[in-house]
């Protein structure tokens, strides 16, 4: 048998005369009848509250995706009057090709304050020492006057930098050509797993085969022990530039000269330098980052035969 239905009616009191005292069986079933109306009543109106407060979150999430579209739309284009940052178009599919300079760091080499303040903190932990530098922004010139009591080498590809710096008995500057270009990373990286020439050697002969070797630096920098060695050039922010494949390798291997040797490489937020750092230098020696800076230290193993062990 279904539940008996109560009819709700209106609260409204009859104009009628009072009548006698219901039964106790009448009250209680008014009792019931009414305790169930007020019931529809709160159900009724929590459903109209919740049909308000969907509407309300559907209208807002409209609104969101509306500014979200006109944001991004506006960031698609650069403004009005803007330099681009690469104009060549690239028709590779390589990684290298989709990997573009933002504007607002148009120059990837310029260090923020905090890597600035690394650098010259762990340069000068171990002073005087021996510093070797590829590359030569104008933040650099600092570590010269830092390592006044020591010996400094920066390695240019860059003449017009040369002039930037005074060359003195403990301050040198070497200009360097670099053979490779940066689009030949991955066929540069097959050639150094593949080749003998490429492998662990404790020195860099001036006629080896190995197309990452720096063959025509002078003997001065291949027959020093050197305590630091910054990465940061060439640029390698192209294609078609110069990259830091070689620069990696031969720090790889100068430090393996000495007896503890610390390399920090720059801008490893783009794919070479995480690569080669990687296949050269070793997570294992990985000891510190800051921002866009990695510091291996590199510790003399003379009867090692490869770059990294597992």
């Amino acid at each position: 048998m279904p539940p008996e239905v109560f009819h709700c009616h209106p609260l409204v009191t009859p104009l009628v005369p009072i009548l006698p005292r219901a039964s106790p069986k009448s009250e209680q079933k008014r009792t019931l009848q009414n305790k169930y109306c007020q019931g529809r009543r709160m159900v009724s109106t929590k459903m109209k509250l919740i049909r308000v407060l969907v509407l309300i979150l559907c209208i807002a999430s409209i609104l969101r995706l509306l500014k979200l579209t006109i944001i991004t739309s506006s960031q698609s284009l650069p403004p009005a009057g803007s330099p681009l940052i690469r104009q060549q178009k690239c028709s590779s599919s390589s990684s290298m090709c989709r990997n573009d300079i933002s504007p607002e760091n148009a120059n990837p080499s310029i260090l923020t304050e905090k890597e600035n303040r690394f650098l010259l903190d762990l340069v000068s932990r171990r002073i005087p020492c021996k510093l070797l530098v590829f590359g030569l922004e104008p933040q650099y010139l600092s570590l010269a006057s830092v390592n006044a009591g020591g010996f400094t080498v920066f390695i240019v590809d860059n003449p017009e930098k040369i002039i930037t710096v005074k060359a003195t008995n403990k301050t040198q500057v070497y200009k360097v050509e670099y053979q490779t270009i940066a689009a030949e990373a991955y066929k540069l990286l097959k050639h150094a797993r593949e080749n003998p020439d490429c492998s662990l050697r404790l020195h860099l002969p001036k006629l080896s085969r190995c197309k990452l070797a720096l063959k025509n630096l002078p003997h001065e920098v291949f027959n020093t022990k050197w305590d630091v060695v910054v990465v940061d050039g060439p640029r390698g922010d192209t294609p078609d530039s110069p990259g830091r494949m070689a620069a990696i390798y031969t720090a790889s291997i100068l430090a393996r000269k000495g007896n503890v040797t610390d390399i920090l490489v720059h801008d490893v937020d783009r794919m070479i330098e995480k690569w080669f750092s990687s296949e050269f230098l070793c997570e294992k020696n990985l000891v510190s980052s800051k921002g866009r800076f990695w510091n291996f230290r590199i510790f003399r193993e003379p009867n090692a035969t490869t770059f990294c062990t597992i």
